[in-house]
């Protein structure tokens, strides 16, 4: 009971620092990489945190999942270093004995990547999608801002307000430079109003002038008008296209049968399986000779983790394009997985050696 409780004690203070080191790295990998969509018009610069927010919640699965065999890697490399396994092995206990408090330990963990993977996944990228969706949707008159020349979404127009007005449909002292392919129009107008008429945006002008350019007939016309209407665009539409499985539940994966959301399914359960999974990994990997590198055993250690997890990723683009199904999928990467775990447990419990092995098939 006295080593269960010391060795849960290390355990947690060695995932706390590399759980708030993780997080805190792909913090910084998020902020960078959603700055940079904000910069570029993919997100509002005022939803960077929250875009930000839940793109780390949706990746905590494995953040918590890596953190987890870090912390059981390094504690138990360290026991070896130090020789406390040593005396372990000398009590007559295995490697495998240790598996009953890294399980006490780690079951929670694995919990929560359960309930984070199948249910804060979806809403997490649900959440995003539905921010890009509100910023991309605005029409070119929620793009300007008083006082400033804005470019149009398809980058043919150009717009300026003079100041704004209450009504968020409606605009004062406005100036419209307008290219097509051959021409350019130079559009003013003491005001202006949006309206939705079939589905379509219309940009109603009242009291102003235009003045019409021709590149290839080198004309002008300039002409006046009380009421001039232009289209704008297409109506957005009342919600976000909720087809992704990404942004779908858990439970509606399970009704669908398409291979997208086969493989989407399958991604969600298999990080909890390699949560699982991780831990024997742990145990099997962290021996270690005390006069080697320190650093060797986690190298390898992280090299085995990269490489699961790619061969995941790897899986799901085969079940999306149906090449595989799913049961062979979870088979052979989770399950393949589990037996090299268990393997690796067994060679490492029971001390096994290639010569130790050949002396005991010899016949007598």
């Amino acid at each position: 009971m006295l080593f269960d409780s010391s060795i849960r004690k290390e355990l947690a203070r060695s995932f706390g620092a590399t759980l708030v080191v993780l997080v805190t790295v792909v913090m910084t990998m998020m902020l960078i990489r959603t700055l940079g969509q904000a910069a570029r018009g993919n997100v509002s610069p005022s939803d960077v945190m929250l875009v930000m927010g839940f793109t780390v919640l949706g990746q905590l699965p494995t953040i918590l999942s890596l953190s987890l065999f870090i912390a059981i890697v390094g504690s138990l490399s360290r026991m070896y270093r130090e020789s406390e396994m040593v005396i372990w092995f000398a009590s007559g206990r295995g490697l495998a004995s240790l598996l009953p408090p890294l399980l006490r330990f780690a079951w929670p963990v694995m919990l929560v990547v359960g309930v984070l993977s199948l249910g804060v996944w979806p809403w997490a990228n649900r959440q995003i999608q539905e921010l890009r969706f509100q910023y991309e949707q605005r029409s070119d008159i929620d793009r300007i801002a008083p006082g400033e020349f804005q470019e149009s979404a398809n980058g043919r127009r150009v717009f300026f307000i003079d100041k704004d007005s209450p009504d968020p449909q409606a605009a004062s002292n406005v100036f419209i430079v307008t290219t097509e392919n051959s021409s350019e129009a130079v559009t003013s107008a003491r005001s202006a109003r949006l309206e939705v008429r079939n589905g379509e945006r219309i940009l109603l002008l009242s009291q102003g002038q235009r003045l019409e350019t021709s590149t290839e007939k080198q004309e002008t016309r300039i002409s006046e008008f009380d009421e001039y209407s232009t289209r704008i665009g297409a109506a957005p539409p009342s919600a976000p296209d909720e087809s992704s499985a990404k942004t779908q539940s858990t439970l509606r994966l399970l009704e669908q049968a398409l291979p997208v959301h086969r493989a989407e399914l399958g991604w969600r359960i298999g990080l909890t399986l390699a949560a699982f999974n991780l831990v024997l990994l742990a145990v099997g990997l962290s021996s270690v000779n005390p006069r080697a590198s320190r650093s060797g055993n986690l190298m390898f250690a992280l090299f085995t983790f990269i490489v699961y997890y790619n061969f995941m990723t790897l899986g799901q683009s085969w079940v999306a394009a149906d090449k595989v199904g799913l049961l062979s999928y979870m088979t052979a990467i989770h399950g393949g997985t589990l037996a090299f775990a268990l393997a690796v447990l067994a060679i490492r419990h029971n001390h096994w050696t290639p010569r130790r092995l050949w002396s005991h098939g010899e016949p007598a």
